[in-house]
């Protein structure tokens, strides 16, 4: 990079950081993965800096750089982080929840086996109780593409066999009672 263009990218981010910081934050809730995100927003800048600088709004341009490089935070499986002062002293049974250990286990090894995109919308749709648009939106696709990706993803999950016997199960223990 040209001096010129470094010096100027320096400016850049030293009059944006706080707004860049302060919007990571309402993005993320945690101060550092915030100042983190700047970081990544503003170093993706760097790299291209000689064309972004050309843009029509630079601030525009960032923003969405910011918000992409959150989007893609969440595509890296990670380790919930919790701190507790002392180690919890309660048990997790076999039937805690509405469905037992092993209802959840063979719905997740069900959604593990969709291909991504499908099992985004199908825990968009249905998990997350949002719309086909606001899904389509989400995703970056169309409400079509939403509406088939559904169809396919369902159509795999009710040929399961593990998942069909638990609806079995559900069903008798319906009827018997």
């Amino acid at each position: 990079m040209r001096s010129d263009d470094e010096e100027e990218f320096r400016r850049f981010t030293a009059a944006r950081w706080l707004g860049l910081v302060r919007t990571a934050y309402l993005l993320t809730g945690d101060l550092g993965h915030a100042e983190d995100l700047a970081q990544t927003a503003l170093i993706k800048v760097y790299r291209s800096w000689h064309r972004v600088r050309r843009v029509d709004d630079v601030d525009a341009y960032v923003r969405k750089v910011l918000v992409n490089a959150n989007r893609s935070r969440f595509r890296v499986r990670r380790p919930a982080e919790q701190s507790y002062a002392e180690v919890p002293d309660h048990r997790v049974t076999a039937d805690a929840g509405s469905g037992g250990v092993e209802q959840r286990d063979a719905l997740l090894a069900a959604l593990a086996m969709l291909p991504p995109r499908q099992r985004a919308v199908v825990v968009l749709r249905y998990w997350e109780d949002m719309s086909e648009a606001s899904v389509a939106d989400l995703l970056g696709c169309s409400v079509g593409t939403v509406k088939s990706q559904a169809s396919r993803a369902l159509a795999k999950l009710r040929s399961d066999p593990d998942l069909a016997s638990l609806v079995s199960i559900d069903v008798t223990k319906e009827v018997e009672a």
